[in-house]
């Protein structure tokens, strides 16, 4: 079994990038999957601040392992495409200048009540579109699935991955759980496309998140599978306390329920240690 490469959503220790990486030095990381960066969204920050935080990550021994963009998460029937494309070439840019091999998207948010199918094509000529103003920059699009876009569901997933080849897989187990979809069925359905995992866990119950195996995720099951495959590259992303930017997250109207039941935490840098201690015990 490989000894994995760990990276975290530091965002939700705290929002200041000094803070981040004493969260990641301290639970011994490998470095960031970028969301927020001091209060802004890495998707939006200027090239120069790109840099400047690339030149501080250096200088404690960490990188940028993926960009955790909110790119997809539009309305695809109210949202402007086009604007979108024009931020995912600035991610690119961000990307580059980051060294991040990576960009975590989705597959567009699905009007409340409507049936995804219906919107299937659409989706898919807009991934292509996707694909293609990435091409020839090295850097990957790595669709997650999620609740409330069409690749919410491994089969849809499934779908997205095999009509958009270009695209890599990333797997959430608690985003499946907050779906209803069974996580081993989804790995099974999807393990020869994930290119690297999310450590979350969820319950069925009420969709609350918490500690990574100690929910209804199979997280320790699918996690053993996947590093036995070989994968190597894990975010631990901890959800286990509200954070800046977490409502920018979800779709309007939707809520994660965080922080909840036996797992209260005082600070964000306590429920991160916690949700990193969660993992460390899980690959023990």
């Amino acid at each position: 079994m490989s000894h994995p490469r760990i990276y975290a959503f530091a965002d939700e220790a705290s929002p200041r990038i000094d803070l981040q990486i004493e969260a990641l030095r301290r639970n011994g990381m490998q470095g960031l999957e970028m969301r927020n960066v001091d209060g802004e969204n890495v998707s939006a920050i200027s090239l120069d601040k790109a840099r400047e935080v690339r030149a501080r990550l250096e200088d404690a021994g960490l990188v940028t392992w993926s960009i955790g963009s909110p790119l997809g998460k539009i309305d695809i029937e109210k949202d402007d495409f086009e604007a979108h494309l024009d931020a995912l070439r600035h991610t690119l840019d961000i990307a580059e200048i980051l060294g991040a091999k990576n960009i975590r998207m989705f597959s567009f948010f699905i009007p409340a009540g409507k049936d995804p199918a219906s919107f299937r094509s659409q989706v898919l000529d807009r991934l292509h579109r996707m694909v293609e103003v990435s091409a020839g920059s090295g850097i990957a699009l790595c669709h997650e699935n999620e609740k409330g876009i069409y690749g919410d569901i491994a089969s849809r997933c499934l779908d997205v991955l095999t009509e958009v080849p270009e695209l890599h897989g990333v797997f959430d187990p608690a985003n499946f759980v907050q779906c209803g979809q069974d996580t081993l069925e989804a790995w099974e359905m999807l393990k020869d496309r994930i290119h690297y995992m999310h450590i979350k866990d969820a319950l069925f119950r009420d969709s609350s998140v918490v500690p990574a195996g100690r929910g209804d995720g199979h997280v320790r099951e699918i996690l053993d599978a996947f590093l036995a495959r070989g994968g190597k590259d894990l975010t631990l992303e901890p959800h286990l306390a509200i954070f800046d930017g977490l409502k920018g997250l979800e779709r309007k109207g939707d809520r994660s329920i965080v922080g909840s039941g036996a797992f209260v935490y005082a600070s964000n840098d306590e429920a991160f240690d916690a949700a990193a201690a969660a993992l460390r015990a899980l690959l023990a």
